[in-house]
């Protein structure tokens, strides 16, 4: 696990000091960076408009689709953002959860966090902290957050279960997780599994459509909804060339608002 951490690690600070560099879009993306367009997946997602508010471009979103919409957020709420990268996604949640609300963004990279504090002030958002910590151990107390959100990071993670434990953690009974992800649709090879540099890229640590809805359960969450988004083939997004697909996918869960045991008590 810790190897995957820090080849995971690695390779966004890399990407972190690319955008600062303003280096172009290529390699801006977890999952997108090497499709013939040379944009992130989900680009289409993003209204023009939201991002020209804040100033930015997509090249400060590294994922795989717009959990900011698919969250629904509404003034006065808490969000937290599972791996906000250069931040683009909380920046876009703070300005809907205003006023009365706060975004929070978590993210284990330095240079990450630079960007998205730099970020944070070209957008002029006030209601919003950067926090550095892992998805699986946020520093932030239990049933603090309305809603959690999170774009291409959650396959990143060795250990899914503990992220979603953690994210059950942190919701306050009825929040909501709305988070886009990628997910195995048919086998990777094991070879292709075990590549550090795969799974970095959002390939290697996908798993499957059932998996990923039984882990959600097994942590709590209730009205579990996973939707494929679109698929992608040998040499497509990342993948290698040989067998298997991968797709990007929406992710809805809500935490009830008793557990079984309290509703039995």
């Amino acid at each position: 696990m810790d190897d995957i951490r820090e080849a995971v690690r690695e390779k966004y600070a890399k990407t972190a000091i690319r955008l600062t560099a303003d280096a172009g879009c290529c390699d801006s993306s977890c999952c997108g960076g090497n499709d013939a367009a040379c944009g992130p997946i989900g680009e289409a997602d993003y209204p023009s408009d939201e991002l020209a508010q804040l100033g930015l471009t997509l090249g400060a979103s590294l994922g795989c689709g717009n959990p900011t919409a698919l969250a629904q957020l509404r003034p006065g709420e808490t969000v937290l953002d599972l791996g906000s990268g250069a931040g683009l996604d909380v920046l876009l949640s703070a300005r809907r959860v205003s006023p009365g609300g706060h975004a929070y963004g978590v993210d284990m990279t330095d240079e990450m966090l630079s960007l998205a504090n730099e970020n944070k002030a070209k957008a002029g958002v006030d209601n919003v902290t950067f926090l550095k910590g892992t998805i699986e151990a946020v520093p932030l107390p239990e049933a603090s957050v309305d809603v959690i959100i999170s774009n291409c990071v959650i396959n990143l993670a060795a250990d899914k279960q503990a992220v979603l434990a953690e994210a059950f953690r942190l919701l306050k009974p009825a929040g909501r997780l709305a988070v886009a992800d990628m997910v195995e649709v048919e086998p990777l090879p094991p070879s292709v599994k075990a590549r550090m540099d795969a799974w970095a890229g959002c390939v290697a640590g996908t798993i499957p459509v059932d998996e990923y809805s039984a882990m959600l359960r097994q942590a709590g969450f209730t009205q579990v909804d996973l939707e494929i988004t679109q698929q992608y083939g040998p040499g497509e997004a990342g993948l290698p060339e040989g067998t298997g697909k991968i797709a990007s996918a929406y992710i809805r869960a809500v935490k009830p608002i008793a557990t079984a045991v309290e509703q039995h008590a």
